[in-house]
């Protein structure tokens, strides 16, 4: 088997840090210890002598191409790889009968297919047959929610194995080897080399390619602080996709923490989405949501409020909108809570659908026509104005429906409620800091 790592003419030290640095056994393989480590899943997969297909789900830079890439060495299975960015039926007809080809001298294939999400379904599908049949090993990665972008037959014929982003621990563990590898220590305050690691964002080739510049930028004998560091690496961006899971995994965490009652928690997700390049009127759009499904009648004014932050962007734009919506999110956060509205919503549209076309009582329905008071129509309906307390207490729901009960009004004594939840944050604030 030739050596999965060549094919570079380049001497060892022109060649980049991440790649000098890139493991050659999954012993080596740092962050994974779920997967890679010795009680991890690869691990027992591969001690078991059965290697099954494998889709890699998991951020960028946490190694999915790297253990691809040793898992087919410590199997002894050949490796292909393809991108389906760049890859069409074409090519995966030629890689299937190359593998058929191989697997009729006794070897199989593992077939490494990067960014498997953005083939289509019938590209997908076209996988199965040579799953089934064992002709490949497929370990297929992607940076998206499986379960929303494979299909399920796909899903149902492999395994779904979880990549996580670096915690700082790790990424340090990555600076280390690269100070032993290049033979000098990285020419960084400690306080910044603190902000290198945040901004390396989980992505290990991300804190590698990071480090290079600074070696590259440093003269001799300099060292950088934190805002030296600032403008040597121009800040990387967050990974943060508008379309895809970065996206709905942070409007999800804002909008629990409005519902929990967390202002600080809110201001910083919302923070996290501005500094993304999140459209802010996306975000008015689900405040307007949160001040009905979470608030509600406890407080009918934070849709109003909800609403003015929404136009008050779109009057001022950014930067000055944003401020508008970050008021909105505390007010909302702060406000009283029910979800009375939303509950009783649903339950009517439940019982709307499950009915079906019944007819109001009568003495509800205007009678216009002789036809229509012979009819019964508007017989005994009591206008509510005219009855003690302008309440008539008449029954408004179809005779065949029956007495429901949708919405439960929301109990007074919010005020109380609110200053107590700020103050258990508050507590819990005081009491990591006293832990450090």
């Amino acid at each position: 088997m030739s050596d999965l790592f060549a094919g570079s003419t380049e001497t060892l030290t022109n060649r980049p840090l991440a790649d000098r640095l890139r493991p050659a056994t999954l012993a080596e393989v740092t962050g994974q210890p779920h997967l890679t480590g010795s009680d991890g899943a690869i691990t027992r997969m591969i001690a078991s002598g059965s290697l099954g297909s494998m889709i890699f789900w998991g951020a960028p830079g946490t190694g999915k191409t790297t253990v691809a890439r040793l898992l087919a060495g410590e199997t002894e299975l050949a490796f292909d790889q393809i991108s389906a960015i760049f890859s069409g039926v074409a090519d995966l007809k030629k890689v299937f009968e190359t593998a058929r080809a191989r697997r009729m001298g006794g070897r199989q294939t593992l077939l490494f297919v990067d960014e498997i999400h953005r083939f289509n379904r019938a590209q997908q599908d076209s996988f199965l047959p040579v799953m089934e049949d064992g002709t490949i090993v497929l370990v297929g990665a992607t940076t998206e929610n499986p379960s929303f972008e494979l299909n399920a037959a796909l899903l149902s014929r492999a395994r779904v194995l979880t990549f996580r982003s670096h915690d700082e621990a790790s990424l340090e563990s990555l600076l280390e080897r690269a100070e032993v590898d290049t033979g000098k220590p990285l020419p960084l305050e400690p306080e910044a080399r603190a902000s290198l690691l945040r901004m390396a964002d989980g992505d290990g080739r991300a804190v590698l390619t990071l480090a290079e510049e600074v070696w590259r930028a440093a003269r001799e004998g300099e060292s950088f602080d934190t805002e030296a560091l600032v403008e040597v690496v121009q800040r990387r961006a967050p990974v943060y996709d508008k379309g895809q899971d970065g996206h709905y995994n942070l409007i999800s965490a804002l909008h629990k923490a409005v519902r929990g009652s967390d202002p600080d928690a809110a201001l910083y997700y919302l923070a996290r989405m501005f500094d993304a390049g999140e459209d802010p009127l996306f975000l008015g759009r689900r405040l307007v949501r949160m001040a009905s499904e979470d608030i509600g009648n406890a407080d009918p004014h934070a849709l109003v409020v909800a609403n003015a932050a929404k136009d008050a962007y779109d009057f001022l734009g950014s930067p000055e909108g944003e401020l508008a919506l970050a008021q909105a999110c505390v007010y909302l956060a702060t406000a009283p809570k029910s979800n009375g509205v939303y509950t009783a919503y649903k339950a009517a549209m439940r019982a709307a659908k499950e009915h079906g076309s019944l007819l109001p009582p009568k003495h509800i329905l205007n009678a216009p026509t002789k036809l229509m008071k012979s009819e019964g129509y508007s017989d005994g309906y009591l206008y509510d104005h005219d009855q003690p307390d302008a309440f008539s207490g008449q029954d408004y729901f179809p005779e065949a429906m029956g007495r429901k009960t949708f919405y439960d009004p929301p109990e007074r004594g919010f005020e109380r409620d609110i200053r107590k939840r700020l103050e258990f944050w508050s507590r819990l604030r005081k009491e990591r800091a006293a832990k450090g």
